[in-house]
């Protein structure tokens, strides 16, 4: 008797707890799982998953060509919130169902939030880095306390980011298409960029899709700060990295990029935080995520 296949495609998976392999293997299925511990592309894809009937997926894309290959394919179970990696019209049309783990990163990316903006308003890791280097000055910086925080992308990350933010006594506006229940107000985008002391990027974007380009980034007010821990691509690399350097902008942190692993410009500035793409890497919620999207898995299934 033939054994059913499931893939799992993150770089990592239940390292931290077996509970969701655990889970899997309990209902007999045999499990494939990323060789290449980075993000599959193409035929790797076809690779690992040809033969499975569902996928515990991470961020690699999964485009009409590859999904057409993926006969007898049933789920794909995202390890993570977006879903803009896979083509969802596709997936449909084929019967393939595609699920997420909305829930799961929502504390850990609204925490390293606060730790980055903590980090750029009192230049941590810039001081860090001279007193390594054999340099000792002291850097001022500025108080959290009282400061204007934009938020774009007021749904559970962002609302949850707001009510971190809160304790410190800031003020706080949202862009967003809908309308929140919620005592932060909400304002159009043009506004919120030119009256925030700090931007934060908390939204998901189809495929191409930039919200934030040069004309956006001429808008932020003067010395203030922009974190983006949403997803590559929503704010132009290029104007931004020049807002930075001719100091138009005091400071950014960023932990996502149009391409990734990151190797661009960025590295040159040292008033931008970067992180490679770690907003749910906290171990407890990262094994809440891996824990769920196994259980959505197994429900649809």
């Amino acid at each position: 008797m033939s054994v059913n296949k499931i893939a799992i495609t993150t770089t990592s998976f239940a390292k931290f707890d077996s509970k969701p392999i655990d889970l899997l293997k309990e209902k007999g299925f045999e499990i494939i799982t990323n060789p290449y511990k980075r993000e599959i592309k193409g035929n790797e894809i076809i690779e690992i998953c040809k033969g499975c009937i569902g996928i515990v997926a991470g961020t690699e894309k999964y485009e009409r060509e590859i999904l057409n290959q993926l006969t007898g394919l049933k789920v794909i179970s995202r390890c993570g919130v977006g879903m803009d990696n896979v083509d969802i019209v596709t997936a449909n049309g084929l019967g393939i169902t595609v699920v997420n783990t909305p829930f799961g990163p929502t504390l850990a990316v609204s925490e390293l939030t606060v730790g980055l903006i903590l980090n750029l308003l009192r230049k941590i890791n810039q001081m860090d880095r001279d007193i390594r280097a054999g340099k000792w000055e002291k850097l001022m910086g500025n108080l959290l306390n009282k400061k204007k925080v934009g938020i774009i992308g007021f749904g559970r990350i962002g609302q949850k980011t707001a009510e971190l933010l809160n304790v410190f006594g800031v003020e706080i506006g949202y862009y967003d298409i809908e309308d929140k229940k919620t005592t932060a107000k909400k304002m159009e985008l043009n506004a919120l960029l030119g009256w925030a002391d700090i931007i934060v990027l908390h939204l998901s974007a189809s495929k191409g899709k930039v919200l934030i380009g040069k004309e956006e980034i001429d808008m932020l007010k003067s010395g203030s700060i922009f974190i983006n821990v949403s997803r590559g691509g929503v704010a132009s690399e290029q104007p931004l990295f020049e807002a930075l350097k001719n100091g138009k902008i005091g400071g950014a942190a960023l932990d996502v990029y149009e391409k990734e692993p990151y190797i661009g410009r960025f590295t040159e500035l040292d008033n931008v935080i970067l992180t490679p793409h770690i907003g749910s890497y906290a171990k407890e919620a990262r094994i809440e995520m891996e824990t769920q999207s196994v259980l959505n898995l197994l429900e649809r299934l």
